[in-house]
């Protein structure tokens, strides 16, 4: 049995049934990065000694028959959630020394659930992408095609987990970060509700927008994790405090009745024709399951875009005035060019004179997409649209193009404009075998609701059978 290509519920079950140990989970995990890593460079840190002391604990553990809810579990940590003891460098020069002296909240769950932190995980630096191309240690790979990229800003994470490098991949998702490498790796990908999940010793990229979750290889995977990250934390003062239940428990059951909205905004002029065919199939299948579709308008969906980036740019501007490299971390001058660009364009955004034609014009945007969504689901219970108007495109195709690579976002910046989740799940592949998520969006504090649609989905399709074939 190849360890490695096992599922969170498998390894989970094998470990429990001492079919194989977490030393010997671990190991494999390690050794397929240490194959395949220098090829698709979805790690920047690899934590080999500290996981095999980990995983020695966790099988004494396991041997007393503790029930951890991931217990001797390999995690990688996107390299922007800090880590005590291990090199956090958000993916840029400016940071390329910096070990924390603590851990994030959501990584101090993790480990309090038995999770092995693997390795730290590339990304755009900062998390100032779409594609993955922006990090200064170099581009991550699509594990299914090598010559195309990954979707950022979360890039190493989904092709970690894409590429079998680990069971769970951590990320954070500011316009669509998760969503967007998830759609092009075959994986599943959330961005929870804003404040599910504390966002506290995760380096901050826009502070309103950033949300913090993970991707998996299918939604009972994820649907685990999330019942151990999320969860009010009194160091996050936007942290939600509704209780959060046991996500895996709640998958059952049948869909039919449920009206599953599809804005006919995210199917127009713009989007791939692959594509949108590919969600139309996918609509089919949820219609054979029961589900009602229903046509809706969220009219104000084509000012979501500008209305995010100009947000995003304002707090981004905001947030890196701390890197000065008095207190922690290399001079400024190291930043990248997209780091200075979006600091520019932040700053004029706020500047006397502007903040009142840009910035504060965009939180007025904003209150207008958050009243379109809220009046859609008192109507239907649950969007579903493309996560991406195209297919994986290759490295370089839009860099020239600022503008055409934020617009990237389209599809995925309303839903953290408006705070609600949305769970991108593999939908199909293109005739050139590339793969194509959906997303299903819901009201605030939805995921169990987002995850039982997309598990009935899931199981009728069965799309996180395919893998990739990867080659050193």
């Amino acid at each position: 049995m190849e360890l490695t290509s096992l599922r969170l519920k498998e390894a989970l079950e094998g470990l429990e049934n001492k079919k194989f140990s977490s030393v010997e989970l671990i190991k494999s995990h390690i050794g397929r990065i240490k194959k395949f890593n220098k090829k698709i460079n979805a790690f920047i840190t690899i934590c080999e000694e500290e996981a095999l002391s980990q995983a020695r604990e966790a099988d004494t553990l396991i041997a007393k028959k503790a029930k951890n809810a991931l217990l001797g579990i390999p995690v990688a940590l996107k390299d922007n959630w800090v880590t005590k003891g291990i090199r956090s460098t958000a993916a840029s020069k400016v940071l390329d020394n910096y070990i924390p002296q603590y851990d994030a909240t959501a990584v101090v769950r993790l480990k309090a659930a038995g999770a092995i932190i693997i390795g730290k995980t590339n990304l755009d630096a900062w998390g100032h992408g779409s594609s993955g191309e922006h990090s200064d240690y170099g581009n991550t790979l699509n594990p299914w095609d090598y010559s195309r990229v990954t979707g950022g800003s979360s890039s190493g994470s989904g092709a970690a987990v894409s590429a079998d490098m680990t069971l769970v991949g951590t990320g954070t998702d500011t316009g669509g970060s998760i969503r967007q490498p998830a759609a092009f790796c075959n994986v599943v990908g959330l961005k929870p509700t804003y404040g599910r999940v504390s966002r506290y010793g995760i380096i901050a990229m826009a502070s309103s927008t950033d949300s913090i979750a993970h991707l998996t290889k299918t939604v009972w995977d994820n649907a685990r994790v999330l019942s151990v990250t999320a969860g009010f934390d009194p160091m996050d003062g936007t942290a939600g405090k509704n209780e959060v239940p046991n996500y895996e428990d709640l998958l059952q059951g049948k869909i039919s009745g449920l009206k599953i909205g599809i804005p006919k905004e995210y199917f127009g002029k713009g989007t791939d024709e692959i594509v949108a065919d590919t969600c139309h199939k996918a609509l089919k299948v949820l219609e054979d399951l029961g589900c009602k579709l229903v046509d809706i308008s969220l009219p104000h969906t084509k000012y979501a875009y500008p209305v995010y980036a100009v947000i995003q740019a304002s707090e981004v501007s905001s947030n890196l005035l701390r890197y000065d490299g008095v207190r922690y971390g290399n001079e400024r001058k190291m930043f990248g060019d997209e780091a200075k660009r979006r600091i520019m364009m932040g700053t004029h955004s706020l500047s006397s004179g502007y903040a009142d034609k840009y910035y504060h014009q965009s939180l007025k945007g904003r209150t207008l997409i958050i009243r379109d969504f809220m009046e859609a689901y008192k109507k239907i219970d649950v969007i579903a649209c493309p996560v991406w108007p195209f297919l994986p495109f290759k490295f370089d195709e839009r860099a020239i193009d600022p503008l055409k690579m934020y617009l990237s976002d389209v599809f995925t910046a309303p839903a953290n404009v408006s705070g609600n989740p949305s769970l991108s799940v593999p939908a199909g592949f293109s005739p050139d075998k590339l793969p194509i998520g959906i997303q299903f969006m819901g009201p605030n504090y939805s995921e169990d609701l987002l995850y039982k649609v997309a598990y009935r989905y899931e199981q009728e399709t069965k799309w996180y059978l395919k893998k990739p074939k990867l080659y050193e």
